[in-house]
């Protein structure tokens, strides 16, 4: 029987949907920035796709290991900490490369942000998961995720503004790009923090699920991360992740230099363009939720594999589009974003939630998306290395292959979640409470 919503606990849903979408929001100005700029960084300081490779691996070393001590910290300390912590850590590493500005100080600071930035996608999905009921979850993720979609693109603009600009502190140069975006960072996390609330316990109100912060509730809680240890489903999710992270990782960092450097765009237009990758994404994060909650009836795996066959083959025609002009490649850039946002963000946040539960949502999101982290790993070698020794259309056949596999361990877990299917029923007034959440966007 479906427990009804009280006016207050919809106040606070609301709110709580908010501060964790800007926050999440928020962290893609702290991490999108780095892309905008490596076009002019590897003139004015000769950096070479090998140095800027190894930067980038080292922050996806600290993201990846983050991400399971952080999963792990926000189901026993509350994401209010651990994700305040993380947000603070990116504004203070962002404020020191824009003032450091060498390669070497790169190494370090990159690493830096990537540990603090590693907190908040599994401390934000711990944040939601006890607010909303597994039938709102696919919709309320799907606009939710939004976050880093709408992020990236807000991102890549404010990050091209300043470097373009020459009207503010001209004389610092591309420098601004990371001073600008941790001063936005800064306020949005004393926002979060001084707003947010881990659960409805925190606000006086009853769970929707009854034992948080019993002793029965802490054995409750090491029982489901256990069972998400042992689930099959969240390992094949995982695995699944570090195929889309590989692809997803490689157009963040460097769409804007294959653009630069393949097909001959200036610095501005190359990160322009590149916004088509998020604009068409948050489409797909919209597609997927909504499929996997009214026609596969809150089942994640169908949905989300056959997006992936979808990325295989618009991957596939990319490079002989990109010679027809700038429409064609606006077209399939965005399609590659639409066919790759959907399952990411279905699989690594609705399906996680799921598989998780109220217990052992963070430790599910945390190893999936650091399974995810190592494909991240891999990427900005390989891409350096496969678009130097046998050029960019080479690198796309290689994303081919990769989208293939992804998709293809998704159909081993098909019918997941389908003996759950006689227990869904979204009702108008649910819906009407989540398009309400929808709004603050």
């Amino acid at each position: 029987m479906t427990k009804a919503i009280s006016n207050e606990l919809k106040k606070w849903r609301v709110q709580i949907f908010a501060l964790t979408w800007l926050a999440y929001f928020g962290m893609y100005f702290c991490r999108k920035n780095f892309s905008v700029v490596m076009p002019i960084m590897s003139r004015d300081l000769h950096t070479s796709k090998e140095e800027f490779a190894f930067v980038i691996t080292i922050y996806s070393i600290t993201y990846m290991l983050g991400q399971f001590l952080n999963g792990y910290l926000s189901d026993r300390k509350g994401p209010r900490l651990i994700v305040g912590i993380g947000l603070l850590i990116s504004v203070i590493s962002n404020l020191l490369m824009g003032w450091m500005g060498t390669i070497g100080s790169f190494v370090f600071l990159m690493g830096l942000n990537g540990f603090g930035q590693s907190s908040g996608w599994s401390g934000l999905i711990k944040n939601l998961t006890p607010w909303f009921r597994k039938k709102e979850r696919g919709v309320m993720m799907s606009f939710w995720t939004t976050s880093y979609v709408i992020g990236g693109m807000a991102a890549t603009a404010f990050a091209t503004y300043w470097l373009s600009n020459q009207n503010i502190l001209s004389e610092l140069s591309w420098r601004r790009v990371f001073l600008a975006p941790a001063i936005l960072l800064l306020v949005i996390s004393l926002v979060y923090i001084a707003f947010i609330r881990n659960n409805p316990v925190d606000v006086g109100m009853e769970p929707f699920e009854r034992d948080t912060n019993t002793k029965k509730g802490k054995r409750k809680e090491k029982e489901a991360q256990l069972a998400v240890l042992k689930n099959g489903a969240v390992w094949i999710a995982a695995a699944m992740y570090f195929f889309v992270k590989f692809t997803r990782y490689a157009f963040l960092f460097w769409l804007p230099l294959y653009l630069s450097e393949a097909l001959k765009y200036s610095d501005e237009r190359a990160g322009y363009t590149s916004i088509a990758y998020e604009a068409f994404g948050f489409l797909g994060i919209l597609a997927a939720g909504f499929a996997s909650d009214y026609l596969y009836k809150t089942r994640r795996f169908p949905i989300s594999s056959i997006m992936l066959f979808g990325l295989a083959f618009v991957l596939f025609l990319q490079p002989h589009l990109s010679p027809l002009g700038i429409v064609p490649t606006i077209f399939s850039i965005g399609l590659i974003g639409f066919f790759t946002y959907g399952p990411d963000s279905l699989m690594s946040g609705a399906a996680a939630m799921d598989m998780g539960k109220n217990h052992g949502a963070a430790l599910a999101a945390g190893l999936i998306n650091g399974v995810g982290s190592a494909g991240q790993l891999l990427s900005p070698f390989a891409v350096a290395f496969v678009s130097d020794q046998y050029g960019w259309d080479a690198l796309f056949r290689l994303f081919v292959i990769v989208a293939l596999i992804a998709a293809l361990l998704l159909i081993l877990k098909w019918n997941y979640g389908k003996e759950n299917q006689d227990e869904i029923e979204v009702n108008q007034g649910n819906f009407q409470d989540l398009a309400m959440s929808a709004k603050i966007q």
